[in-house]
């Protein structure tokens, strides 16, 4: 596997769904450069693994065996699920088009594709939902991130943010105002086959609310009883 790219797209995750095997294939291999990339085939298993919600992107072929394109987003946007998506589809109709973005498309882009303007636009629409940064880093009142150098700032003072505590704030600050349950964070963080608990979620919060303490950043942190955390 190539080495992925370092910096702000190092915790990127996306979703392929995609029946055609050799289009999927030829994506996933050029998306593992810059990206950790899950595939599926079908509607069905697309939906059912973008609602755990711990994707960035999701690339969602329109036409699917089991369930359409136009279907799984559809149930999606109806289960308040807004990770963004970019269709792929040999349709050009502007019907169609229009349809996708009617129930929530982010994004559209036609068979065939150069991977560099997928990669493109990829990359606009992680910008514009703020899962990556546009050069100027990630910033939350007067705590700031560059995910370049994996460095922290609060009002210019350099704040040791280590491993984990990093990878939570910057997690944290890529989801502003959306509830993250602590399965979810411990998925995303630590990952499904770890050989440590979920209570470590609530360890390095607690870390990292003494580390940033006095900023707006940990006033905002509020934890919500028996459900997670969000970031206000």
């Amino acid at each position: 596997m190539e080495r992925k790219e370092q910096g702000n797209m190092e915790m990127i995750k996306i979703l392929l769904v995609e029946d055609d095997l050799e289009l999927s294939n030829s994506t996933y291999d050029f998306l593992e450069s810059f990206a950790e990339v899950t595939q599926v085939f079908d509607g069905e298993e697309g939906l059912f693994e973008a609602e755990q919600n711990v994707y960035d992107l999701i690339l969602l072929d329109l036409m699917l065996p089991e369930l359409s394109g136009f279907e799984v987003l559809k149930r999606l946007r109806g289960k308040n699920v807004m990770t963004p998506v970019l269709i792929t589809t040999a349709k050009e109709s502007l019907e169609d088009k229009m349809k996708g973005f009617d129930i929530g498309a982010d994004d559209y882009i036609t068979k065939p594709f150069y991977l560099d303007e997928l990669k493109a636009r990829i990359l606009a629409l992680l910008k514009r939902s703020g899962k990556i940064d546009d050069g100027a880093g990630l910033s939350y009142g007067n705590l700031t991130v560059n995910t370049k150098n994996q460095t922290a700032k609060v009002d210019d003072v350099s704040i040791e943010l280590l491993g984990k505590e990093y990878d939570l704030v910057v997690y944290l600050l890529q989801n502003r105002n959306v509830i993250l349950p602590k399965e979810q964070i411990f998925d995303r963080i630590w990952g499904f086959d770890s050989d440590t608990t979920i209570t470590v979620v609530e360890v390095y919060m607690s870390k990292v609310r003494k580390k940033l303490s006095g900023t707006e950043f940990a006033e905002k942190l509020k934890t919500l009883r028996n459900v997670g955390y969000i970031l206000q």
